[in-house]
């Protein structure tokens, strides 16, 4: 019986999409191509990147809005998407970040039950809580949606400055309000998109990273070039803030037009440090001077450390700085120097390398905490001051533990604690290593789920590396290849896929779905070894590791190829995009979620530039071949039958042109024999996710699951004839 019902899913679900393709207007390609170190290479749908122009926004909102209607159609899909909703819902608070200040002050970032977005609160030191900003307020002003996407409470506790930025653009303004009245102060500080707000020990002015304005006629890559670091003293107009970081403003402080530098004071400390990011290249420069001659003509900064020292991150406790560092090790040590007369070659070793990786470091009170990563836990650790050895800190469960607070002022530390079964709990570490459920993300009713199994495995690849991969699924599942599996990863920037879970995705494992996380290389699971195994030049690595992982989970008949889906957002486009362009024959669905599709061209946009030294430029020739290898888009044939694909796009992403996911769905559109759908699910409102509310979330999440329940042949989802 399962053939013929399988066959007749498959004959309806081809039916469908190629009426749905018949009915929709096709791009017309007119080819532009362009020759890098000898070798032309081919655009025909160069000008769908015009978003702008007429043609293609027509031709964009005709397939997003067949998108929606093809989704919302199927047949499984209002109950599902009913289903997240109240998986969704029943938790009864999602916290984004906390501060904790000296006294006692905790600020956060909570959605409760009932919102739609996270707001900003003060839990006062008697334990009362006060809302302090709602960005549906802006929501009311505007008609867009609005987020706040970062705060800094003063050290005192009496004002918090906070970042707003409306529709996914991330295009945050800042604002100051005062804790105890919720009043603004001064006007509002545009174009200030990253999170690099940093106090004064004054509590009367802050550090704060700028872009530069852009003009008429300026191209796209020059937005995020030419920012600087600029000083603001509360209650001001911004026009009379004073820079004191970015390029050609010190002699001694080495900032190219394409490097990132922003000012950071510490409790405690007399100094001030810079920090110059190049892009997103994970190693920093840092810089020391005396906080009170910041602002002031001729501050005289020191170097710390520079690129080639590999410093990753760092923390200051007085007069000394720690530097988390991959130069002795490639899974990290710890160092210290000291700020009055820094030299990281002579810094003292205070957490040596070992065979665990060394993350995150942050500086209390009592003591040096950090991150460790034993394969796929992650656990907590304290150096305290004076020790010449770091213990762990014993959590609740094993899982992943996560620094999300400290401060050199303040015992212990805020941390969350998750893992792949159970739900995000926040928790506080005191001075004694006693730890205690802070209640400001308890556990809803399906955010501990029972009945589900979670399996470690690790997988050879192509090369005989071993590739670490998490499974989850019901117990008591039968492994006869008919179970419908979801594959996700992500593989850049060092980026290691952690434990985690959110309810919304018990509607997948509910309908009996797996759910694996593969930490290919160009993660950073491993440490540094492990993150350029995938990295430009090695880059394949990532899409054959993910390839092996989909293969192991066909092989050990969890799934087959016709019921298995992958999934990667972002810089994950080109993993799953590459795995389909690969291996078509091994997936059903391929979702490419706000995904890097023409690695070639991405140099071409505004966040392009900042991630060349990630992925490389078309400048050099090596890395030129290593982008082409790398696009999907690129790496697309003619008379192919390709899975299905469901492409989602926030039309207002500031990370990845919307562009990519149109290019794409063209592309593949024009050259796909499989007749199976190609969708371009774009979000008006929406950007890259940052700030997204939880009814796009949601959204997001059922039509992701509804797409791959329909192209894995679930009856429930199949088109009607």
């Amino acid at each position: 019986m399962t053939l013929p019902l399988r066959l007749a899913a498959a004959i309806a679900a081809l039916a469908s999409s190629a009426a749905l393709a018949d009915a929709l207007p096709v791009f017309p390609p007119k080819n532009v191509p362009d020759t890098y170190h000898g070798t032309v290479v081919d655009d025909p749908y160069r000008a769908l990147e015009n978003v702008k122009d007429p043609q293609v926004a027509s031709w964009m909102k005709a397939h997003a809005d067949s998108a929606r209607k093809t989704l919302d159609s199927l047949p499984g899909y209002a109950a599902l998407k009913a289903r997240v909703a109240e998986l969704d819902n029943a938790t009864s608070a999602v916290v984004g970040s906390v501060a904790r200040e000296a006294g006692g002050h905790l600020f956060f970032t909570r959605r409760g039950a009932a919102d739609n977005t996270l707001k900003l609160y003060h839990r006062a030191p008697d334990g009362k809580e006060k809302l302090l900003a709602d960005p549906d307020t802006w929501q009311k002003e505007t008609g867009k949606p609005h987020a706040i996407n970062y705060f800094a409470p003063s050290p005192d506790s009496r004002y918090v400055a906070f970042g707003v930025s409306a529709a996914g653009s991330e295009d945050a303004s800042i604002y100051v309000i005062e804790t105890a009245t919720g009043k603004r102060v001064g006007s509002p500080i545009d174009r200030a998109q990253y999170p690099n707000v940093s106090w004064r020990p004054d509590s009367k002015s802050f550090f704060y990273l700028r872009q530069q304005e852009m003009k008429p006629g300026m191209p796209a890559t020059q937005r995020y070039q030419d920012g600087r670091s600029w000083l603001h003293v509360v209650g001001t107009d911004a026009t009379k803030d004073v820079a004191v970081a970015g390029p050609g403003l010190s002699p001694a402080v080495a900032v190219r037009p394409t490097d990132f530098a922003y000012v950071i004071a510490t409790p405690g400390s007399k100094y001030a440090v810079t920090g110059v990011f190049a892009g997103v290249q994970r190693e920093i420069a840092l810089y020391a001077a005396p906080l009170e001659s910041v602002g002031k003509p001729g501050t005289p900064w020191v170097r710390i450390c520079g690129f080639d020292d590999k410093v990753t991150s760092f923390a200051v406790k007085g007069d000394d700085i720690y530097l988390l560092t991959h130069r002795a090790s490639p899974r990290y040590s710890i160092v210290r120097t000291s700020l009055a007369a820094p030299d990281v070659k002579k810094a003292a070793t205070v957490v040596a390398p070992s065979d665990q990786v060394v993350f995150e470091i942050s500086a209390a009170k009592d003591g040096l905490y950090f991150e460790s990563r034993d394969g796929a836990v992650k656990r907590l650790k304290r150096l305290a001051w004076g020790a010449t050895a770091a213990t762990e800190v014993k959590m609740p469960l094993e899982g992943a533990a996560s620094i999300m607070s400290a401060s050199p002022d303040v015992e212990g530390a805020i941390v969350s604690l998750a893992a792949w079964t159970r739900a995000r709990e926040i928790h506080a570490v005191d001075a004694a290593g006693k730890v205690a459920n802070t209640g400001l993300q308890p556990l809803g009713p399906f955010d501990a789920p029972e009945g589900y199994v979670t399996l470690e495995v690790k997988v050879k690849s192509h090369d005989g590396a071993m590739v670490p991969l998490s499974i989850i699924h019901k117990k008591g599942m039968k492994l006869d290849g008919s179970n419908p599996a979801l594959l996700y990863g992500y593989g850049s920037y060092g980026i290691t896929e952690e434990p985690g879970f959110i309810a919304r995705r018990l509607a997948w494992l509910e309908k009996g779905g797996v759910f694996a996380v593969a930490n290919v290389r160009g993660s950073g699971v491993y440490g540094q070894d492990w993150y350029k195994g995938g990295y430009k030049t090695t880059k394949p690595n990532t899409w054959k590791d993910f390839i092996a992982c989909a293969e192991y989970l066909v092989a050990q008949k969890y799934t087959q190829p016709a019921k298995l889906g992958i999934l990667g957002g972002s810089a994950g486009g080109i993993l799953v995009g590459r795995a389909m362009t690969e291996r078509p024959d091994l997936f059903a669905a391929v979702i490419p979620a706000v995904g890097v599709m023409d690695a070639v061209r991405a140099e071409t946009t505004a966040n392009g530039v900042p991630n060349i030294p990630e992925f490389g430029t078309v400048k050099k020739e090596d890395e030129f071949r290593a982008l082409l290898a790398m696009s999907s888009y690129h790496q697309v044939k003619d008379r192919t039958a390709y899975p299905a694909v469901l492409l989602i796009h926030g039309v207002n992403d500031p990370r990845v042109d919307v562009w990519h996911s149109a290019k794409f769905a063209a592309r593949v559109l024009a050259a796909t024999t499989s007749g199976k759908p190609v969708l371009l699910d774009l979000d008006y409102d929406a950007g890259h996710g940052i700030g997204a509310t939880k009814s796009q979330r949601q959204r997001d999440t059922a039509d992701m699951y509804a797409f791959l329940l329909w192209q894995t042949g679930h009856p429930d989802f199949q088109p009607r004839k």
